[in-house]
């Protein structure tokens, strides 16, 4: 059976990594639950050398990046199921994305979150740019079209259930239906 795919997308502090470790507890086969982040921040990346200016992030990122996908695409192709929480934040990203996750079953989830709560969790974080929750909320969702919305006002348990009925389901009508 080929991979399936969650594809959670929203802005930065929405609530994408507690909504796929709540997904990953419930759903009732295996799925690795994997974001960029986990490479930033458990060393896998030299951010510390990046911030130091040892090296340039802006030379840096967009391979870092087309190796991050290609990577998803390689896990896939080994049958390995993903929740993947991911921001479509430039340009190519999600033509790239299609074209790697042609032969799977997507799920694409988008994450909504009210402005003051983003920019709160943004504050509270303190890991990322001072801003970016403001720039997310104002573009990610634009021209995106998707098998599911979400608001994580919600709550994570009924966002589950959502995610859940809808992945069960099969019915996929998002910009990665095939």
């Amino acid at each position: 059976m080929p991979a399936q795919i969650i594809f959670l997308h929203g802005p930065s502090s929405s609530g994408k990594s507690t909504l796929a470790r709540a997904l990953q507890a419930e759903i009732e086969l295996p799925f690795w639950h994997v974001s960029f982040d986990a490479l930033r921040d458990t060393g896998v990346l030299p951010m510390a050398r990046f911030e130091a200016g040892d090296f340039r992030w802006r030379t840096a990122r967009a391979g870092v990046f087309a190796g991050f996908h290609n990577s998803l695409g390689a896990y896939a192709a080994a049958g390995n199921n993903l929740i993947l929480e991911h921001i479509l934040d430039t340009r190519g990203w999600a033509e790239d994305l299609h074209r790697l996750f042609a032969p799977y079953d997507v799920l694409f989830v988008g994450l909504h979150c009210p402005l003051a709560l983003l920019e709160a969790r943004e504050a509270a974080r303190g890991d990322r740019p001072a801003g970016s929750a403001r720039a997310d909320f104002e573009s990610v969702h634009h021209g995106r079209r998707y098998d599911l919305e979400l608001d994580s006002e919600d709550g994570v348990e009924a966002n589950v259930s959502r995610v859940l009925a809808i992945w069960r389901s099969g019915q996929r009508i998002s910009e990665f239906a095939q």
